[in-house]
């Protein structure tokens, strides 16, 4: 995982002291999305394809990136959720075969504008999921409801969306920590993909131009297309090595390895969908949820 912050700042990311750098103008690749709209948050997916890419929606957190998401069936109402990797949460990393749901936190996060600006500052109730088991993520359950955030910063969240991803989709990694947009396509798919102590199910792996650094950890994965979510950003092999920490190796059907060096990943996010009921409370029995248990 050298996405939280690089290699050289890993100490700062384990006692969660990183500052998020000073707002800066959006970067040149960044286009427009028309994240600060009125308009309410379930009426997003009937405008997505008009809809091009910009910060509006994520979030920078003390050491990572994040965004506001939203299930398909979530409701204006709801308490709004927040997206980022299982390495990002501020008690450190999870172990392997760890998964902690409902867990109290008042972790705060900087809301963004469409240009990368502070809009507002979001917090937590608590951890709703996360884990770095078969998958990499952290979903925090806020003090807020959209409607909420909605009104006090113009500002609507990003939607899930609840199919798996193509291979070959232009997508765009949109980290809140850096104000930076990274511009790819979807190279592939891994079946096994192994750091550390940790294996991840399915990975999404990027074309090369997606060359995410340390802070991008917990970056939406946007399909522009459609301008829904379809993963997480976590990782990337940098120095060559095989399955170690920073080093993830590829593992086939047949246990086969390869290693890419420079090449970057995300986790697939349409599994959360499926764990996610009314009121965006995560309930891990219902019909198709697939996410580790605690």
């Amino acid at each position: 995982m050298k996405k939280p912050l690089a290699s050289a700042l890993l100490a700062l990311l384990l006692t969660g002291a990183a500052a998020a750098p000073a707002v800066a103008s959006a970067p040149a690749d960044s286009a427009t999305r028309a994240g600060t709209s009125a308009a309410a948050p379930a009426a997003r997916d009937t405008a997505a394809a008009a809809v091009a890419v910009n910060f509006a929606g994520t979030v920078a957190l003390s050491n990572c990136s994040g965004s506001l998401v939203r299930m398909p069936a979530s409701q204006p109402g709801d308490p709004a959720l927040v997206l980022s990797n299982g390495h990002c949460l501020e008690t450190g990393f999870p172990a392997a075969g760890e998964v902690v749901k409902d867990r109290a936190s008042n972790r705060s996060f900087t809301l963004l504008t469409a240009s990368g600006a502070r809009a507002g500052t979001v917090r937590a109730s608590k951890i709703a999921y996360a884990t770095m088991t078969d998958t990499d993520i952290s979903v925090y359950q806020l003090t807020r409801t959209y409607a909420q955030i909605q009104s006090q910063y113009g500002i609507s969240p990003l939607t899930l969306n609840d199919a798996h991803p193509v291979q070959g989709t232009a997508i765009k990694v949109v980290s809140g920590y850096w104000k930076r947009i990274y511009s790819c396509n979807i190279d592939g798919f891994v079946y096994r993909m192994k750091e550390g102590e940790w294996t991840w199910k399915d990975s999404v792996r990027y074309t090369s131009s997606c060359n995410t650094i340390g802070g991008t950890s917990g970056s939406p994965v946007v399909d522009t297309t459609t301008g829904k979510v379809v993963a997480v950003n976590n990782t990337g092999n940098e120095d060559g090595q095989s399955c170690t920490v920073n080093n993830p190796c590829e593992i086939d059907q047949n246990g086969n390895v390869t290693v890419r060096q420079g090449i970057n990943y995300a986790q697939q996010t349409y599994t959360i969908v499926a764990c996610v009921g009314p009121g965006n409370v995560f309930d891990l029995n219902r019909p198709g949820c697939v996410l580790p248990k605690p």
